[in-house]
C-alpha cells in the first residue's frame, strides 16, 4: 500500500537514513553548488536592469508664488550681503539622466554670481546650479 500524501509518516523509512556520499566522485564545492542556481546569469547586464529598475527618483515639486518670492528674497539677500558673501546651503534638485524624475541635493558654499541671462548660480567652488532647480536656500 503507498503512503498519502496527507500522512505525516509517509517518509519514516528514509529520514534517518545517513546522507549517501559517492566513493567515485568528489563532493562539489559549495562555490560551484551555487552557480548551479543562477540561471540569469548568463545574461550579460540582468542584475544592473533589476537595480536600475528597483531604483527610486522623486518628482520635482512646484513651488507656490509665495515659496517663489520668499526663495527670491533669500537670494537676493545672500547676494547683497557686503563683503564676503556669507556661506549658505542650497537645496536643489537633479534630474536624473536614466529615468523620470531625480534627486534632492544639498552643497554648502559661497555664491560666488548669479548669471541672470542663463539662470544660474555659481558657487565659489564653480557648482552651477540652475535657478529653476533651486528650493531652498538657508544661511
Amino acid at each position: 500500500m503507498e503512503p498519502c500524501k496527507d500522512d505525516p509518516h509517509r517518509y519514516d523509512d528514509i529520514i534517518h537514513l545517513p546522507h549517501p556520499i559517492s566513493r567515485r566522485h568528489p563532493q562539489m564545492p559549495i562555490s560551484d553548488r551555487a552557480a548551479q542556481f543562477l540561471p540569469f546569469a548568463a545574461l550579460t547586464g540582468y542584475g544592473d536592469v533589476i537595480q536600475e529598475t528597483a531604483r527610486t527618483t522623486d518628482r520635482k515639486p512646484e513651488l507656490s508664488e509665495d515659496e517663489k518670492a520668499a526663495l527670491e528674497y533669500k537670494l537676493r539677500a545672500a547676494l547683497s550681503f557686503p563683503g564676503e558673501k556669507p556661506v549658505i546651503s542650497i537645496t536643489y534638485f537633479v534630474s536624473d539622466e536614466r529615468k523620470s524624475g531625480g534627486t534632492f541635493q544639498t552643497i554648502s558654499g559661497q555664491i560666488k554670481k548669479m548669471e541672470e541671462n542663463r539662470q544660474t548660480l555659481v558657487l565659489t567652488d564653480g557648482t552651477r546650479i540652475s535657478l529653476d532647480c533651486v528650493l531652498d536656500i538657508r544661511q
